[in-house]
């Protein structure tokens, strides 16, 4: 995504992250059509979900690496201006933080909260 389409509040990213990635990145190409792209991780893939018209929509990626410890739901990453202050503000107002910060290169950072209820969603920072 480039940062002219980056808005901050909007889902920029989904992913799922699994035990085994090619056997689910398998069901998903059959049960709604999307083709696997592999993404090249330390050793082994996680897959890029394209649509027909070849943008990718989603990401099913192995439970291991950077990824290891993340639940196996489908977990949404929504942008924000300032991962840093999101994080201060998840914890004062009786949130989590689940997973992060880390890097994700030329794509910003992120981070896994879970918010007062319960409910598990990630945060996506700009690049600096």
């Amino acid at each position: 995504m480039s940062e002219q389409e980056r808005v901050n509040g909007a889902v920029g990213w989904v992913d799922l992250t699994v035990d085994d990635a090619d056997r689910v990145a398998a069901f998903y190409e059959a049960v709604v059509g999307w083709t696997r792209h592999p993404v090249a991780m330390d050793g082994y893939d996680d897959f890029a979900m394209l649509r027909s018209d070849g943008e990718a929509v989603s990401g099913v990626c192995h439970a291991r690496g950077s990824n290891a410890g993340l639940p196996a739901a489908w977990l949404m990453y929504v942008n924000v201006p300032d991962l840093q202050a999101s994080l201060d503000q998840t914890r004062e107002l009786g949130g989590e933080v689940l997973h992060g910060p880390r890097s994700l290169g030329s794509h910003g950072s992120m981070a896994v909260i879970r918010d007062p209820a319960g409910a598990v969603l990630a945060l996506m920072g700009p690049p600096s």
